[in-house]
């Protein structure tokens, strides 16, 4: 049975363990599909107050994490978990997309390290594999990367979502990156808005058209960027011209 293991190294674990207990991750780690292990960087950190950062050689300000906790604390996790890859959560790092998530799920095995203050010790990339951002933009520490992380992930490995084709269906999923079309559920009227008839028509395959054709107008409309690398077919052309009543 494929599963995802993880170890989160932070300095405030119950930043973490609240997400992690609930909703769809919740009900996967109590399945045996997602194993977590919240850890806290202090464990590893010398001396009565278990100091993990210092000021920066250099001057400037700010704090940043001493190299050692944090690099101990990886080296204790890469024991509980051989051969996971080690992600530093850094705004310097590659973004986390679809790509970067499957890749992940695949490997199974991840232990995500947390930053804090004005970031780590430069020597603590030395025992990393990767780094990953969430985007252009800085935040106070890697505990919502590391969440970012598992969330996306968990979501390739089979018997995490309650429906298998969720996970293929989803925005950035298909072939191509397509954005994912409009949902629509009971009722069917509201606030003088109205749910498309084609999709109470009860029409599986004009469904599935209008499906397509949302998809390519949301991506054309929301993400130019990914539109312009679609390989769009014929029928994509005719379907982006068509009204509801042509599908």
């Amino acid at each position: 049975m494929a599963k995802l293991e993880v170890e989160i190294l932070t300095l405030f674990p119950r930043m973490c363990t609240g997400y992690l207990a609930e909703s769809i991750l919740g009900k996967a780690r109590e399945s045996g599909l997602l194993a977590v292990n919240v850890v806290d960087v202090r464990d590893h950190a010398a001396g009565k107050h278990r100091v993990t950062d210092d000021a920066p050689y250099g001057g400037g300000a700010g704090m940043v994490m001493k190299p050692e906790p944090l690099t101990e604390a990886i080296d204790a996790a890469r024991g509980r978990l051989p051969g996971a890859s080690v992600v530093l959560a850094s705004p310097r790092g590659v973004k986390l997309d679809h790509r970067v998530a499957r890749s992940i799920a695949e490997q199974g095995r991840v232990i995500v390290a947390c930053g804090r203050y004005e970031g780590v010790d430069e020597r603590v990339r030395a025992v990393t594999d990767v780094e990953v951002s969430l985007g252009d933009f800085v935040l106070t520490g890697g505990e919502l990367v590391a969440l970012a992380i598992v969330d996306a992930a968990a979501r390739f490995i089979p018997g995490v979502l309650g429906n298998e084709s969720s996970a293929g269906a989803e925005s950035f999923s298909g072939e191509g990156g397509l954005l994912e079309h409009p949902h629509y559920t009971r009722p069917p009227a509201y606030r003088g808005m109205q749910v498309p008839e084609v999709l109470l028509s009860g029409d599986h395959r004009r469904i599935e058209r209008w499906r397509r054709r949302e998809s390519l107008r949301a991506t054309r409309e929301r993400r130019p960027d990914l539109f312009e690398r679609l390989a769009l077919t014929d029928e994509d052309l005719r379907l982006l011209s068509t009204g509801d009543d042509e599908l």
